[in-house]
């Protein structure tokens, strides 16, 4: 099984770990939320590998990279317009974005 299709098998069990962990994915918000009140306002950001939006939606990022098709469903349900690609081989020109959000997590 590829990488892109692990996620698109565990998309219920990456969404549990959050519910099972509230304490952690909080911190996790909050120390992300701490450097964004450093960025000016209205800055176009983009999530790099964006999964469910979790990250995205408590950040007001509209807006991401995901090349699983199965946590792209439910990053658009949270609001955000998801692009199918990846990290290597993005669908944008150059200086689109002001910042990019990249949050690597590994289960």
């Amino acid at each position: 099984m590829g990488t892109i299709e692990t996620f698109d098998t565990h998309v219920s069990e990456y969404e549990q770990w959050y519910k099972d962990h509230p304490e952690v994915y909080e911190s996790e918000i909050l120390a992300l939320k701490e450097q964004f009140q450093k960025l000016p306002q209205n800055l176009h950001g983009i999530e790099i590998g964006i999964g469910t939006g979790r990250f995205a939606e408590p950040l007001g990022i509209k807006e991401g990279i995901e090349p699983s098709k199965e946590m792209a469903k439910l990053a658009i349900k949270r609001g955000i317009e998801i692009m199918d690609g990846t990290a290597e081989r993005l669908p944008y020109g150059d200086m689109t974005f002001d910042f990019v959000l990249f949050v690597t997590i590994c289960f």
